[in-house]
C-alpha cells in the first residue's frame, strides 16, 4: 500500500472535505480525488461517503484511520527531526486573541525564539482562526473555544478570570463592593459601558454567571481590542468587564477598582489548537509544550 495514497486519505480523513485536505496536502483536488478511488480500488471497499458538505468516512475508513494516522505521524517527525535532536527550530505561524497573544503568549516564546525560532502572528476570533488553521495558514492557535470536527484538535491552556471594574470616582458613587451586592444589578443600569463589540459579549457572559440577568443598556465605547476598553475604563468612561491578568497592575495602582468580588468569579478557557496530527512537527510540539508549561503560572 502506497503511503502517499494513506497520507492522502488520513488528510482528507480529519478535513473531512477533498478540496480542504487538497489546499493542506499541495495538491488539486481531481489528485486527492483519484489518489482515494486507487486506494478504495486496493482495498475493495469505500471509505468515504460523498456528501453536500464534503465527504464522512465509512466504518472502514475509520478503521484504517485508526490504525495508520499514529504511525504516519511518527513517520513525519522522523522526517522533520532526522537524527540530530539540535536541528535548527522554524517559524511558526501564530495566531490568537491580540492581547492574550501580546501580554501572554508571546513572551513566553521569547527564549525559544533566543533558540533560533521565528515567529509570524494573526489576531482574530476564535472561527477565523479555526478557518485559517484549517486552510494551512496557521500552525497553532490559541483560541477561546473548542473547535468541531476530527481537523483540529484543543488542549486546555489556562482560565483567565473576569473582573467588573470601573474607575474610582464611579465605585465611589456606588457605595463600594458591599452596597453593590445589596442593591443588585439595579445599581449599575445607569452606568455607561465601555466594551469590544455591541453585542457586549464580556458584559453579558458577566452578568449571566454573577446576577442571572442580561445588560439593558447599550455600551457607551465600543473598542475591538481590551487594552483601549482598560484604557478608556481607567479615564472615567463607564464600566468594563476585563481579563485579570490584563487589568492587574492598574487594579494595584488604583487607576480602576473592581466593583464586586463575587465568591465564583466568572471565568474562560483558552485553549491551544492545532491541526490534528500537527504536533508530530518539532517546532510546532516544542511551542505547544513550552506554551503549557508557562501557563500553570497564569
Amino acid at each position: 500500500m502506497d503511503l502517499a495514497l494513506l497520507r492522502t486519505f488520513v488528510t482528507v480523513h480529519r478535513a473531512g472535505s477533498f478540496t480542504r485536505a487538497a489546499g493542506l496536502l499541495g495538491l488539486s483536488q481531481p489528485a486527492v480525488t483519484g489518489q482515494i478511488r486507487t486506494l478504495e480500488r486496493q482495498l475493495g471497499r469505500p471509505l468515504f461517503l460523498r456528501t453536500a458538505r464534503g465527504v464522512v468516512p465509512t466504518t472502514v475508513g475509520d478503521e484504517l484511520a485508526h490504525k495508520a494516522a499514529p504511525h504516519l505521524d511518527a513517520l513525519v517527525e522522523i522526517t522533520e527531526t532526522g537524527l540530530d535532536d539540535r536541528s535548527p527550530l522554524r517559524t511558526l505561524h501564530l495566531a490568537g486573541p491580540p492581547e492574550f497573544t501580546a501580554l501572554r503568549a508571546l513572551p513566553a516564546l521569547t527564549t525559544l525564539v533566543t533558540q533560533g525560532l521565528a515567529v509570524r502572528c494573526a489576531f482574530g476570533s476564535a472561527e477565523e482562526l479555526f478557518e485559517g488553521l484549517g486552510a494551512g495558514h496557521h500552525d497553532l492557535a490559541i483560541a477561546t473555544a473548542r473547535p468541531r470536527g476530527r481537523l483540529l484538535a484543543a488542549t486546555p491552556l489556562c482560565d483567565e478570570e473576569h473582573v467588573l471594574v470601573a474607575a474610582p470616582r464611579w465605585a465611589a458613587r456606588l457605595g463600594g463592593p458591599a452596597v453593590l451586592q445589596m442593591k443588585g444589578v439595579s445599581a449599575l443600569e445607569a452606568l455607561p459601558v465601555v466594551e469590544v463589540h455591541e453585542s457586549l459579549p464580556l458584559v453579558t457572559r458577566y452578568w449571566s454567571a454573577v446576577f442571572d440577568a442580561r445588560p439593558v443598556t447599550a455600551g457607551t465605547i465600543i473598542a475591538p481590542d481590551l487594552r483601549a476598553v482598560l484604557a478608556c475604563v481607567a479615564e472615567g468612561a463607564g464600566l468594563g468587564v476585563l481579563p485579570r491578568y490584563l487589568c492587574m497592575d492598574a487594579l494595584d495602582a488604583g487607576e480602576v477598582v473592581a466593583l464586586l468580588n463575587p465568591p465564583v468569579p466568572p471565568l474562560r478557557t483558552y485553549f491551544l489548537v492545532v491541526r490534528t496530527g500537527a504536533l508530530a512537527l518539532p517546532h510546532i510540539a516544542r511551542a505547544h509544550e513550552w506554551l503549557l508549561r508557562a501557563a500553570v503560572d497564569w
